[in-house]
């Protein structure tokens, strides 16, 4: 549970930061930042992702002690594939290749995958090791750091080179200053082994691949953007995508960071037929957490525009957010829910066919769909893309014999969710502020909490007793 709260807590701080930061850069700055890290978003995904999702599979305790090779081996990969990326970099330096950003954007946006996998690596080698104390301290540390450095050189100067500078020190310096308690002596680089190397690249790469597809909807979404209506557009846009992506992304991944675990631990301990039992019962928590939240997300979205986002993005703001939300949803639950299914039988193919079909589909939508005087199109089909994948990707679950969630937890839910969404349709349209937004937010947890109490959706009402035993056993 204190991961769960670390990692959430982490998430609150970024969207703020991310707020500021767009704030003090403007639209058409904050389009320049947002789009080098799309750029390095897809850069690290391609090269560096791979490594993270293997170390949260195949990595822990018990790995540590019987095969120190393993962390050998995954951190002599990041180190090789960082001196890659960074040669390749240099190449395109001297290439004299001329792209819509500036070379210092570009170099930045490459600093930034390089510096935010280290991160997301270290991350995940301590998560999956449970040392919840040693996380807590890189989550502060990296955000006093972006605190200071983000936003204040985005305050400072204005300047998106500024703010990136500042994003990529945070990242990284974070895990250099707690160097010492994330290295281990027991697997010193030169017991590194290929074939285990090899052994990852073949369960991580299908996810890699559909994880760049999927990443670069978005991408060419946003350069459409800027090709069609300018970067303060594309600024617009960006920040909509943004903090939707990582509002409905943080509560999915708060889940994750312990329901694929513990799928994890169900097959070492108990086989197969355990785990897919605990992989469809995370599927019902996930569902059970992300439906209601995507809904009140979108039921508080006025006051949350008129409280929190800078003014020269309201408007466009709530519209492309709204736009953009069940794409969101469907994204969610095929990160969080069902990809666990082909995660945990190491058959990972077919995620790539669900982005292809999400990457064919989106060009169609957008060519299909008539382009108005902003971007709402491009959200449309963006949205739509994504729910084809999540079509097809259930499809192939099927297909492969996953087991489902119960029907009862799942029409429940939806129960749920549609009783919560009438009950607090007429406060939408009441002047949008703080009354509102804690008389929604407080409706919302009553009546759909309520629904979990008396039926106990997924369980949750279970694990919701059993945690406020060990919290009083534990005297907090």
């Amino acid at each position: 549970m204190r991961v769960i709260a670390a990692f959430l807590v982490n998430t609150a701080i970024n969207f703020i930061i991310g707020l500021f930061v767009a704030k003090f850069l403007g639209p058409d700055q904050f389009g320049r930042f947002a789009l080098a890290l799309a750029i390095g978003m897809v850069l690290q995904t391609l090269t560096l992702e791979w490594i993270r999702l293997s170390t949260v599979r195949f990595y822990s305790d018990k790995s540590r002690m019987q095969q120190p090779e393993l962390r050998a081996t995954l951190d002599a990969a990041f180190g090789i594939i960082s001196i890659i990326v960074t040669a390749a970099f240099i190449a395109y330096l001297l290439s004299g290749v001329d792209v819509s950003l500036s070379p210092s954007l570009v170099g930045l946006a490459v600093a930034a995958a390089i510096a935010n996998g280290l991160f997301d690596y270290h991350t995940a080698v301590v998560r999956a090791r449970f040392l919840d104390r040693l996380y807590g301290q890189l989550i502060v540390t990296k955000n006093i750091m972006a605190l200071v450095l983000t936003v204040g050189g985005a305050f400072v100067s204005g300047s998106a080179l500024m703010a990136l500078t500042g994003a990529c020190l945070s990242m990284a310096g974070s895990v250099l200053i707690a160097h010492k308690a994330l290295s281990d002596s027991m697997s010193p680089l030169r017991i590194a082994q290929r074939p285990l190397a090899a052994q990852f690249a073949r369960y991580s790469l299908p996810i890699v691949a559909a994880n760049v597809l999927y990443l670069m909807i978005p991408l060419v979404n946003r350069s459409l953007v800027t090709s069609f209506f300018g970067f303060a557009e594309t600024g617009q846009f960006s920040l909509a995508y943004d903090i939707g992506t990582r509002l409905i992304a943080a509560i999915g991944s708060a889940l994750d960071v312990l329901l694929f675990q513990l799928a994890v631990r169900a097959e070492t301990e108990h086989g197969s037929a355990r785990a897919k039992e605990q992989v469809a019962q995370n599927m019902a928590v996930v569902f059970a957490i992300l439906a209601p939240a995507a809904a009140g997300l979108w039921l508080v979205l006025p006051s949350v525009e008129h409280l929190i986002v800078p003014e020269q993005f309201r408007g466009p703001f709530g519209v492309y957010l709204t736009l953009m939300l069940p794409g969101l949803f469907c994204f969610g639950l095929m990160n969080f829910a069902i990809n666990a299914v082909f995660q945990i039988e190491k058959k990972t193919l077919p995620l790539i066919a669900a982005a292809v079909a999400a990457c064919i589909a989106n060009p169609i939508f957008v060519w299909l769909l008539p382009r108005g005087a902003d971007a709402s199109s491009l959200a449309i089909a963006q949205a739509a893309a994504f729910a084809v994948a999540l079509a097809v990707l259930a499809f192939f679950a099927t297909v492969s014999g996953a087991r489902w969630p119960r029907a009862y937890d799942i029409g429940l839910t939806i129960a749920g969710v549609a009783l919560m969404t009438l009950a607090l349709l007429p406060l939408r349209a009441m002047p949008p502020g703080v009354v509102t937004l804690l008389a929604q937010c407080l409706g919302g947890a009553l009546i759909f909490g309520t629904v979990v109490a008396v039926f106990d959706i997924a369980g949750l009402r279970r694990i919701a007793l059993e945690t406020l035993q060990k919290l009083r056993r534990r005297g907090i």
